[in-house]
């Protein structure tokens, strides 16, 4: 074998070892996330006029809707609930969760709880409790 032919050949293994593979975190998943349900569990004369508000990854969702993702797995999922009673003075509260996309290996519902206390008049200190429920697919 001419000296030429081996230094071609080092020179490829040599390129082999250097080039690294594409590794998964490069790759992207889809992944669907659903704000299956926004409930009032319980009310403790806190208010009875309601804004609701939910977010995945920043963008707001509305109940029964979805937002499609394109994540790696080194990637998180932010969910973000907030409930604001409306008066004069309005009570609000809110609840973030951070879910793992690498954790992701099938269907899962996760819920926020938000509890906004009242915070003047004679019910101060009273709370009232709400549930949102998201459905993250792959």
């Amino acid at each position: 074998m001419s000296k030429l032919v081996k230094v071609a050949m080092a020179v490829t293994a040599v390129f082999a070892l250097l080039m690294q593979p594409v590794s998964a975190s490069d790759k992207t998943t889809k992944f669907k996330v659903t704000l299956v349900s926004v409930e009032l569990v319980e009310n403790n004369h806190v208010g009875n006029e309601w804004l609701t508000k939910a977010y995945v990854n920043g963008k707001e969702v509305q109940k029964s809707k979805s937002i499609t993702l394109s994540l790696k797995s080194t990637d998180s999922i932010k969910l973000k609930a907030y409930a604001e009673e409306q008066d004069k003075i309005p009570d609000s509260n809110s609840a973030n969760d951070t879910v793992k996309v690498s954790s992701i290996t099938k269907t899962v519902n996760k819920a926020l709880k938000v509890v906004v206390t009242e915070n003047r008049g004679r019910y101060s200190g009273n709370t009232a409790e709400w549930k949102f429920t998201y459905k993250i697919e792959k």
